[in-house]
């Protein structure tokens, strides 16, 4: 049974962001259809960016359409993640470029724009039923030399995206994580009306 974890507000938010957290335990079974895939990069493609550059870019590595792609993914992940990840039958590498499209300048906004984007694509996979992980934790270098990234690519996180399983196919240690109540730091302490605290 998946484990429901909506976010506790002061106010109720848009069901796909009160629902949208990051679980551990997915269903190894359960491909992702490939309308449910297209949804996903529409999302994605759909996210705002400075002067429309759109310098994100997505590999996905389906584990039932292209199991060589995902299998050499799943290996740039530290070990930690691998655990859990191995599970998650659709992996997807967030990267941006460094540079805007016409001129040789860098943009310095692209992560900022990659991560609105990626926020998209979370908040569109919460909306169809599935759920998301995002990691940072991946060998750089590996998944450059795995997928030839050419030199203006930032890799940025690896996300896991599947259906959700029971917090029981896990380990001890993330069954826990698993469980757990959610926490946010107070609002006050993060945002400040009209003022900046001294």
């Amino acid at each position: 049974m998946p484990t429901l974890k909506p976010a506790p507000t002061t106010q109720p938010l848009a069901d796909n962001i009160q629902q949208r957290w990051s679980p551990r335990a997915f269903d190894p079974a359960r491909a992702i259809s490939e309308d449910s895939l297209t949804a996903l990069m529409e999302a994605a493609h759909w996210a705002p960016s400075c002067m429309n550059e759109q310098p994100w870019r997505y590999l996905l590595a389906d584990k039932h359409r292209h199991p060589d792609s995902w299998q050499r993914l799943l290996g740039c992940l530290v070990e930690k993640n691998q655990l859990w990840a191995q599970q998650a039958p659709l992996l997807i590498l967030a990267a941006s470029v460094t540079h805007f499209n016409n001129s040789d300048k860098t943009n310095p906004w692209a992560a900022y724009d990659t991560g609105a984007s990626a926020q998209n694509l979370a908040l569109q996979a919460t909306a169809l039923g599935l759920v998301t992980h995002s990691m940072g934790g991946f060998d750089k270098t590996k998944l450059q030399q795995q997928f030839a990234l050419p030199a203006d690519i930032i890799p940025w996180a690896v996300i896991a995206v599947g259906y959700q399983a029971s917090a029981d196919s896990l380990n001890d240690e993330f069954r826990q994580k698993e469980l757990a109540e959610r926490q946010r730091s107070a609002l006050a302490s993060r945002f400040y009306l009209g003022s900046w605290p001294g």
